[in-house]
């Protein structure tokens, strides 16, 4: 029997109830009686959950399985799972399919016939054509193929483990970053609502200017316009609106860093929302010192979102 090495369960489970990254790589190795194997599987970043397999010839009916056992794993993310093969000393003859052979040397002479100028085709270039080779693997019994098929796709699951639990020790690091991120959204909505240009009496001196200009260029205005031209001021210097729900977005984006569940996409939605909001408070100040902030908290969303997209 194969000697794998074996991963801790607890790794897999933590990776499933821990924020993951959709980033890592791993590789197992194994062997037996016919030769070695090697399986390197990658993740990258991804919409959905995009598989991708890799296998040499006359291991085809690896893939559906192998696919299975991707979906298993993981929810989200590009992956990529390759299976190289070394034979063993046992297993190193050569053989030459004799029938393909034939039906390449025979259309490469129809080829020559059609075009003299053609060059005629080397023996080392037929020997390459797919199928031409076979090593004594390739014709070993049903029975032992299907037992081999079985251990290689147990030494794949030590790889998914692998992966996983990078995937899971990568998404820690994240979590970090992101809660450092978030921190510095809350200090700076902080800073927004400390503001001066949100004091009362700083908003009425702003608003008593702004009429003033507004009855200096329209004398004749009437009450009521004058009414509503002054609720129309009031309500786009107020930006406590627009940083309640920063606050409340704030609060979201922790409980989905709390969570035990796949919250990439949530928080990419969210991070639109954050930007929304931060865009509103800029186009509302009316101080310096507020676009400011708006500014600093648009530049640290954005860091924020670049982050999310590692995020399963």
């Amino acid at each position: 029997m194969p000697q794998r090495q074996r991963y801790n369960h607890d790794l897999t489970q933590e990776a499933a109830l821990t924020i993951n990254s959709m980033t890592a790589y791993a590789r197992s190795q194994d062997q037996d009686g016919q030769g070695s194997w090697v399986w390197e599987v990658k993740s990258v970043n991804g919409k959905g959950l995009e598989l991708r397999t890799r296998l040499p010839p006359g291991y085809d009916q690896l893939d559906l399985p192998v696919r299975e056992q991707l979906q298993k794993k993981f929810r989200r993310g590009s992956l990529s799972a390759s299976l190289s093969l070394a034979p063993g000393a046992e297993s190193a003859a050569i053989l030459i399919n004799e029938a393909v052979l034939t039906r390449y040397i025979a259309l490469a002479q129809r080829c020559q016939d059609l075009d003299p100028d053609l060059a005629p085709a080397r023996i080392d270039g037929l020997l390459a054509l797919r199928g031409v080779l076979e090593t004594a693997d390739s014709a070993t019994d049903p029975n032992d193929r299907e037992k081999r098929g079985k251990n290689i796709l147990a030494s794949l699951e030590t790889a998914l483990e692998a992966l996983a639990s990078m995937r899971a020790a990568e998404g820690r690091r994240l979590t970090q970053v992101l809660e450092a991120q978030l921190a510095e959204i809350h200090a700076l909505v902080q800073r927004a609502e400390s503001s001066a240009a949100l004091d009362p009496q700083a908003i009425k001196d702003r608003l008593r200017q702004q009429i003033q200009a507004l009855l200096e260029t329209v004398p004749a205005i009437a009450e009521d316009r004058l009414a509503q031209e002054a609720a129309l001021l009031v309500q786009k210097a107020d930006v406590r609106e627009e940083l309640d729900r920063l606050k409340a977005h704030l609060e979201a984006a922790r409980d989905m860093l709390a969570s035990k569940e796949a919250v990439g996409r949530r928080l990419d939605f969210l991070c639109q929302e954050f930007n929304r909001e931060a865009n509103t408070l800029c186009s509302k100040a009316a101080d310096v010192s507020l676009t400011r902030i708006g500014m600093d908290l648009k530049a640290v969303i954005e860091q924020f979102r670049e982050q999310v997209q590692n995020i399963e």
